[in-house]
């Protein structure tokens, strides 16, 4: 190979680390507490050294925001079933049997606790979804609410339930979910 001509290795060493590093975030939470998890102990786990991690993420929020963030994105199909309702209704059951697997709710957790930007990082995606659907049913020509008081009337009811509760979700539940939003 020539000295002009550069090859890019396709993921390469910047992919790994990343790889290796939020499975160790993950690995992490599973084992302890968000509030004992430390780059170093990151670094350790995914073994590259801790400036590797403050370099790139600075701190243990940066990181947990970006380990949340891709987690919880592009993992749910948006259905397009050529009806809002049902569209939403198998939506919400996706993400409410995603948001009950437990190493989920240990990094959307962290994630939360870790500041501010924490629970972005979580919804990001699931906004970008839920938009889809309705953009989609308005250029049907149909009705479609608008998409905060969607998020409110879906979104907040499933994290809480996620979060706070031990409460599974139930598929006559979720139907009333959307029902209620849809009246």
């Amino acid at each position: 190979m020539s000295s002009s001509t550069t090859q890019t290795r396709p993921g390469g060493r910047s992919a790994r680390v990343r790889a290796n590093v939020h499975l160790a975030v993950k690995e992490l939470l599973a084992e302890e507490s968000a509030e004992a998890l430390t780059l170093p102990a990151v670094a350790n786990r995914a073994g590259v050294h801790p400036t590797t991690l403050y370099r790139r993420w600075g701190s243990v929020a940066e990181l947990l925001n970006d380990v949340a963030t891709s987690r919880f994105s592009g993992d749910i199909v948006v259905p397009d079933t050529g009806s809002l309702r049902e569209d939403l209704e198998r939506w919400t059951k996706d993400v409410a049997t995603d948001l009950a697997d437990p190493d989920s709710l240990a990094v959307m957790r962290a994630a939360i606790g870790s500041g501010p930007d924490g629970g972005c990082a979580c919804t990001a995606d699931r906004h970008a979804q839920l938009a889809a659907m309705l953009e989609r049913e308005k250029s049907r020509g149909g009705s479609a609410p608008e998409l905060g008081r969607a998020a409110d009337a879906l979104l907040g009811p499933l994290y809480y339930r996620a979060i706070f509760t031990d409460g599974g979700v139930e598929p006559d539940w979720v139907r009333d979910l959307v029902a209620a939003l849809l009246k």
